[in-house]
C-alpha cells in the first residue's frame, strides 16, 4: 500500500524507518519531512494542517493510509476531514477524532473523562475568567506544591509547578487575565503535585480493542541529573526496570482497560495510540496526562524494540481486529539520547552543518533526524532538538553508553547532549 505519515520530526523518522521495512508497503511518502525522512521515502512540502493539500496529495498518489505523527493536525480534525469527504473516506487515518483527541487537546475534558471513568489522577477544580476570583481562593487555601495547566494545547510550555502561594497566584493571573499561552490558558486546571517517578504507556486501540507497545521512560531536564529546565525530550529509556509485572498489571487493570472502554462507551472515535503519562506514587499508578499520539523521543526508542510489522499493526487499527494482533517485542534494552542546539531549550541558532554522520554505521544503532534539513550537500541543523540516537544493549547503561558513543562520533558547532540518560538504572 501507498502511506504517508505526517510531521518532520525524529517520531515521524522512526515512524518511516520502521513502516519502510514492512512487506505491506509499497511507496512512503513524509509530509513536510526532513533530511533523515528523505533517505528512507519521499519527503513532500506540505504543512501538517493543510488538510485541502493534503486530502489533493493523497489522492493524486493513491495513497491507503495516513499516520499522523503530531498532537496538531489530530486536535484540529484531520481524522474528520478525511472521514467526511467520500473521496477521501476510504483512506484510513490512524490517529483518533477531533472529539477524542480532546484527550490531549483539553486538560479539563481529560480530567472529567477520567472522573466519569473512575481513573485514577490527581485531584483538581478547572477555572476560567467566569470564576476566577473563586480560583484565587482555592489557590490561597491548597496544600503546596500546586501545578497549574493550561488546558489547551502549548507547545509544551503549560504546565507550571509552583512552590509558594504567591508565584502560582501570579502565574494564575497571567494565564487568565494576560493570556500567558493565548487561547489555550483561557481556561486553567489546577491540581495537586503529585511526587513520584514517572514512566509511559502506549496502546494501540481500534476503539474495541488494544494491545500495548513497549513502555519507556523520558528524560525532560536539558541538564545532568535530572537538573535545568523542561525540555521536549532529552532522551528515552525502554523497558522501564522499576516497571514490574505487578506494577504493570495495575496500570492495565486500574488505567488501560478503563480508558479504552471508556473510549468505546462514550462513543469517541479512536482509532490510534493513546499515550499515557503515569507516575508512580508510592506503588500505585497514577494518570499524569494522555496525548493521542506517539511520544518524542519515545517513539525513536520503543520502535526499534518492536518486532512485529508495524503496518500490519495499524492494518489491524484500521479493520477494527486488533484483538488478533500478538506483537512481538525485543527482550533487548534501548536508550535514545538526543543531540541539541546550543542553547536550547532557550534561543538558538539554525543552520549548523553537522559531520561524521556517514562515519557512523555501527550494528544495533540507529540515527533519527529531528531537526535537520538538505542545504545543498550538506545536512544542517533546523531545530532545538536535531538528532536521537538509539542502541540496544543487554543493560539500559549498556545501550545508552552505545548511543553517547556515537553521538561523540558527530559534530555540528555548539552541539550538547546529555550523557547520562538511564544513569538512575546504574
Amino acid at each position: 500500500m501507498n502511506i504517508l505519515i505526517i510531521g518532520n520530526g525524529g517520531r515521524e523518522h522512526a515512524l518511516a524507518w520502521k513502516v519502510k521495512q514492512s512487506k505491506l508497503c509499497k511507496k512512503l511518502y513524509v509530509a513536510p519531512g526532513n533530511a533523515g525522512t528523505a533517505t528512507t521515502a519521499e519527503n513532500v512540502d506540505i504543512k501538517t494542517t493543510d488538510f485541502e493539500r493534503l486530502a489533493t496529495f493523497c489522492l493524486s498518489n493513491k495513497v491507503d493510509m495516513i499516520i499522523v505523527g503530531p498532537e496538531e493536525p489530530l486536535v484540529k480534525g484531520i481524522y474528520d476531514f478525511f472521514k467526511s469527504n467520500p473521496k477521501t473516506s476510504n483512506i484510513h487515518v490512524i490517529g483518533p477524532s477531533q472529539e477524542a483527541a480532546q484527550l490531549e487537546g483539553s486538560k479539563a475534558f481529560a480530567k472529567a473523562f477520567m472522573d466519569r471513568n473512575k481513573i485514577p489522577t490527581a485531584a483538581y477544580r478547572e477555572f476560567d475568567h467566569t470564576n476566577y476570583e473563586e480560583g484565587v481562593e482555592y489557590i490561597r487555601n491548597h496544600a503546596l506544591p500546586i501545578v497549574l495547566k493550561a488546558d489547551g494545547l502549548a507547545a509544551g510550555k503549560g504546565v507550571l509547578i509552583c512552590n509558594n502561594p504567591i508565584e502560582a497566584l501570579a502565574e494564575f493571573e497571567l494565564m487568565i487575565r494576560q493570556s500567558k499561552f493565548g487561547d489555550a490558558s483561557k481556561r486553567v486546571v489546577v491540581e495537586e503535585f503529585l511526587s513520584g517517578i514517572e514512566m509511559s504507556v502506549f496502546a494501540v486501540t481500534d476503539g474495541v480493542n488494544y494491545v500495548l507497545l513497549p513502555e519507556a521512560k523520558d528524560y525532560k531536564r536539558i541538564g545532568v541529573g535530572d537538573s535545568g529546565l523542561n525540555t521536549g525530550g532529552m532522551g528515552a529509556v525502554s523497558p522501564v526496570p522499576f516497571a514490574d509485572d505487578v506494577f504493570l498489571n495495575k496500570i492495565i487493570t486500574r488505567i488501560v482497560e478503563p480508558t479504552i472502554t471508556g473510549l468505546k462507551n462514550e462513543n469517541l472515535d479512536y482509532k490510534g495510540i493513546v499515550f499515557i503519562g503515569i507516575i508512580k506514587v508510592g506503588d500505585d499508578p497514577f494518570v499524569i496526562e494522555y496525548n493521542c499520539r506517539l511520544g518524542d523521543p519515545e517513539t525513536e526508542c520503543i520502535l526499534p524494540r518492536v518486532e512485529t510489522d508495524l503496518v500490519e499493526i495499524f492494518s489491524a487499527v484500521a479493520l477494527q481486529k486488533v484483538n488478533e494482533l500478538k506483537i512481538k517485542i525485543s527482550k533487548d534494552a534501548a536508550a535514545t539520547v538526543v543531540a541539541v542546539s546550543g542553547g536550547y531549550p532557550g534561543t538558538y541558532e539554525t543552520g549548523k552543518i553537522i559531520k561524521g554522520l556517514d562515519d557512523t554505521s555501527f550494528e544495533g544503532t540507529m540515527i533519527f533526524h529531528s531537526g535537520t534539513k538538505n542545504e545543498g550537500k550538506d545536512v544542517v541543523t533546523n531545530g532545538g532538538r536535531v538528532l536521537a540516537v538509539t542502541s540496544f544493549g543487554d543493560t539500559i547503561i549498556d545501550a545508552a553508553e552505545q548511543s553517547v558513543y556515537m553521538l561523540e562520533q558527530i559534530y555540528f558547532d555548539d552541539i550538547y547532549f546529555r550523557d547520562d540518560i538511564g544513569f538512575e538504572f546504574k
